[in-house]
């Protein structure tokens, strides 16, 4: 059998309060589909943040059942899904008994009872995010077992091998962060040290483990493997990663990676504001999204407006310091263009792209206070 492992969609995603990735994703998945048609696949793992919210957007949700209505009703493929960290586990499975009938199988909270579905000789285990307070209320006798989020791991995979059934092959579906797996910048929860880590060996047992929750397609080793987003969510890391989704066969399990081509190609291009305005660059990089570092000059509203005339999605920007020379300051261009008259609604985006939360009370207060420290000194100078 052949099966197709993609994960963290991240539908209803934008940059930093700004850009929709909607029409980004649409073309992802237009290309997941004829990918998984030109395979010939059996069925589709789907590991987790399926969702980039765990109250998804209208338009999130649209392209959601378009896609999973084109997979399982129009092709016939069934889709193996679980909630990730981003998901709400319980919207997500909502009327899951119902969805079964059309081939979607979804997985939003851990249970007792392992969720198994067997597929011919094959069966597929479902595991979505978990935490270590949420294996104990399931299995509240092991309480005395689980001190970390590996023992948790431990707890509920040992019910899954114990229902293994002789001569049958073993894939697991899951949203983990495993020790020395390589993060790129959009993989925010792990960047800020929210998302704890396991060792791989809290897996054994299973001939395939498709993990989501990293971006950066990788292979831990022979039997465990990040697919990664299916979109570049950030600049740096991403710009150089190849996209993909990865066709796994039983018979063989061989790992076919098959790269998925980009609606936008993602820049990050530096260098003095004349060369950045001249710069001969391919029609990808000038219509793609772009992150510019101007080595020479401040950014001020005008230069901004220069760039946009030639970087059709700017999406963000760094420049000198207006009084400190060998500083930097790097923001996005909807930031640049508000920070002047909104710097509350600056930094209330900044928590929620950093920390993944509004700011708090205190939080907000501590900046008022800095700010209007900041403004006293502008009127004393």
């Amino acid at each position: 059998m052949r099966f197709l492992h993609t994960s963290d969609w991240h539908l209803g995603l934008s940059f930093r309060g700004g850009v929709s990735y909607a029409d980004d994703q649409k073309y992802a998945i237009k290309n997941i589909l004829k990918v998984a048609a030109d395979e010939k696949v059996d069925g589709i793992l789907l590991a987790g943040d399926i969702f980039d919210k765990s109250i998804a957007s209208s338009e999130a949700i649209h392209i959601y059942d378009e896609a999973m209505t084109d997979i399982c009703v129009t092709m016939g493929i069934p889709v193996y899904a679980i909630a990730g960290n981003h998901d709400g586990a319980e919207r997500i499975s909502q009327c899951s008994e119902l969805l079964k009938k059309s081939g979607l199988y979804i997985s939003g909270a851990l249970e007792e009872k392992p969720f198994v579905i067997n597929h011919g000789d094959t069966d597929i285990y479902l595991l979505p995010w978990i935490s270590t307070d949420k294996v104990i209320s399931v299995f509240p006798e092991k309480a005395d077992e689980i001190r970390s989020l590996e023992d948790a791991y431990g707890v509920v995979l040992d019910t899954f091998r114990s229902s293994f059934i002789k001569g049958h092959k073993n894939i697991l579906v899951a949203h983990a962060f495993i020790v020395n797996a390589e993060t790129s910048v959009s993989d925010r929860a792990a960047e800020v040290g929210k998302a704890s880590m396991i060792g791989s060996h809290v897996f054994k047992g299973f001939d395939y483990v498709a993990l989501g929750h990293l971006h950066g397609p990788q292979k831990i080793n022979d039997k465990i493997r990040y697919s990664g987003s299916p979109v570049p969510y950030s600049f740096g890391k991403e710009e150089t990663q190849q996209k993909s989704v990865t066709i796994i066969d039983t018979d063989t399990w061989e790992q076919k990676v098959i790269p998925l081509p980009q609606l936008h190609k993602r820049s990050t291009l530096k260098g003095s504001f004349e060369e950045l305005m001249r710069a001969d660059y391919e029609d990808d990089i000038l219509k793609g999204y772009v992150k510019l570092e101007v080595t020479d000059s401040f950014i001020g509203m005008d230069s901004i407006a220069a760039f946009r005339e030639r970087y059709a999605n700017l999406l963000e920007i760094s420049g000198k310091d207006i009084e400190k020379d060998d500083v930097s300051i790097t923001m996005t261009v909807e930031e640049f263009e508000h920070a002047d008259t909104d710097p509350q609604s600056v930094f209330s985006q900044y928590c929620k792209d950093m920390l993944e939360e509004e700011p708090n009370e205190h939080l907000k207060g501590l900046f008022t206070e800095a700010l209007s420290e900041f403004e006293k000194e502008e009127i004393n100078r």
